[in-house]
């Protein structure tokens, strides 16, 4: 068959694909916002920035839940890589799912720790701290690392998703809803 593999039960489910590229929207719109609002003045724009984002981070953090949950129930269909390439991309994966969970309950839980309500699109959620400097500051260090390797395995899954395109191997197939990227 070559580079043509057969894509009967080679394909993510459907609901692994929506949850896929859901979380895909919500994370770079996490990593943009969480990028630009920090240069924001002090005001009500600032705080709406942050208010969106830590709605949107508690959103990530379910959508991650749910996708671990679907995983469990679900086994991704098997590599189509071997050797060091399938080790690298399991590897990957399995940091990304750890990143995805990692970032946003740090975030969480820096919050936690202020004098501020959480709010998931306007609805209080309990906090699990009270206002503590020195415990915010741990959580916020912690969710800015888990944030930066996040970033940096998001480009390692984008340059094997592009390398995958490229070679229009059936790889891309896989997740993408409909018939796009026909080999």
């Amino acid at each position: 068959m070559g580079r043509q593999h057969s894509m009967n039960g080679q394909r993510y489910t459907l609901p692994a694909i929506a949850l896929h590229w859901a979380q895909a929207v919500v994370v770079i719109w996490l990593l943009w916002l969480g990028w630009t609002m920090i240069d924001l003045p002090k005001g009500a724009e600032r705080s709406a920035a942050y208010g969106l984002h830590k709605s949107l981070g508690l959103l990530a953090l379910l959508l991650i839940v749910i996708r671990l949950a679907w995983r469990r129930g679900n086994p991704a269909p098997r590599l189509l890589a071997t050797g060091w390439e399938a080790k690298l991309a399991t590897a990957v994966h399995h940091m990304l799912y750890a990143m995805l969970f990692m970032a946003p309950l740090a975030g969480y839980l820096a919050s936690s720790f202020t004098p501020y309500a959480i709010k998931f699109f306007g609805i209080e959620l309990p906090k699990l701290g009270w206002p503590d400097e020195a415990l915010n500051g741990v959580f916020k260090l912690a969710h800015v690392a888990f944030v930066w390797g996040l970033a940096g395995l998001i480009a390692l899954h984008v340059a094997g998703a592009l390398k995958h395109a490229l070679l229009r191997d059936g790889t891309m197939r896989r997740m993408l809803p409909g018939g796009l990227f026909k080999n």
